[in-house]
């Protein structure tokens, strides 16, 4: 019986580590997980005029993911926003003006390398006023390059200089290359080779999975919501006086050959992810 009782053991222990790699590669395969529940995301480094050392800290229990869409126009969702523990926003989407239908707090504005200018235009509001919010900025390399040469990445050094206690981040090089990975994993297309510009919806959608344990997304439609016939036309940005058709603008840019965002495809990775994720979509609201 002994021999027999070894051989088993010796067994077992062969398997486990297959079995705990087997459920590592199950959990990681496909979308973005929580950074493993820790709050230092080394994908997001600290902007400072004394080096770039300080990775993000963050966790927060329920969020709001605010969209730029007109959707919320009417929506009358303020308030409820305000309440989650977190908020996210993203580019230059104001609240001044806006708060009965977007709320007024904003924990954390992703932005793209494209609408920096207009936070530097509009610095007193976004950088003055808003000494609470986190702030985490994406871009190509050759914007965001930090030998003098990254003229955005200068930009907001300055800014950083002058607003010493603003917490400004950017998204490494790594993290954009693993984001293009998660982008190719998703669909089976190569983002480079397609044409293709993530939007900042893609990066603040992973940037919340991985802070947030749970999401509620305002104001996003889903994948199938342009192909409609009865659909309403709504402003592509609720903050614009000249506003253009969102569904037409959705359109333009999935079949645009070269340099669109492909806004529907990424609705329809969101609708995967909610499936695996605690996420909720509220105006419109459906479900995955």
């Amino acid at each position: 019986m002994q021999p027999l009782v070894l051989r088993w053991l010796c067994l077992l222990s062969l398997s486990l580590p297959l079995l705990f790699w087997f459920g590592h590669v199950i959990t990681r395969d496909g979308s973005p997980t929580p950074a493993e529940k820790s709050s230092t995301l080394r994908g997001y480094m600290r902007i400072s005029p004394g080096g770039m050392y300080q990775f993000l800290d963050m966790h927060c229990n329920q969020c709001a993911l605010v969209s730029s869409s007109g959707h919320l126009l009417g929506a009358g969702a303020g308030e409820e926003i305000d309440k989650a523990g977190c908020v996210f926003r993203m580019n230059n989407a104001p609240t001044e003006g806006f708060e009965k239908d977007v709320g007024s707090r904003t924990s954390v504005r992703v932005v793209a390398h494209t609408s920096v200018p207009w936070l530097v235009k509009n610095e007193s509001y976004f950088f003055q006023r808003s000494a609470n919010t986190t702030y985490v900025f994406w871009g190509p390399e050759r914007n965001m390059r930090q030998d003098g040469k990254g003229l955005i990445f200068n930009a907001l050094m300055k800014i950083a200089k002058r607003y010493q206690n603003l917490s400004l981040y950017v998204v490494t090089k790594e993290k954009v290359e693993d984001c293009d990975n998660i982008f190719e994993n998703e669909t089976g297309k190569n983002r480079m080779k397609t044409g293709t510009y993530l939007s900042t919806g893609f990066f603040t959608m992973i940037l919340a999975i991985e802070v947030c344990d749970s999401i509620h997304v305002y104001g996003m439609i889903d994948d199938n919501y342009c192909r409609q016939g009865h659909h309403s036309p709504v402003p592509y940005h609720y903050y614009e006086r000249v506003w253009l058709d969102e569904c037409k603008m959705y359109n333009f840019h999935e079949h645009r050959k070269r340099g669109g965002h492909r806004f529907i495809t990424e609705k329809a990775i969101y609708a995967r992810w909610a499936t695996q994720h605690k996420m909720e979509f509220k105006h419109p609201s459906w479900s995955p």
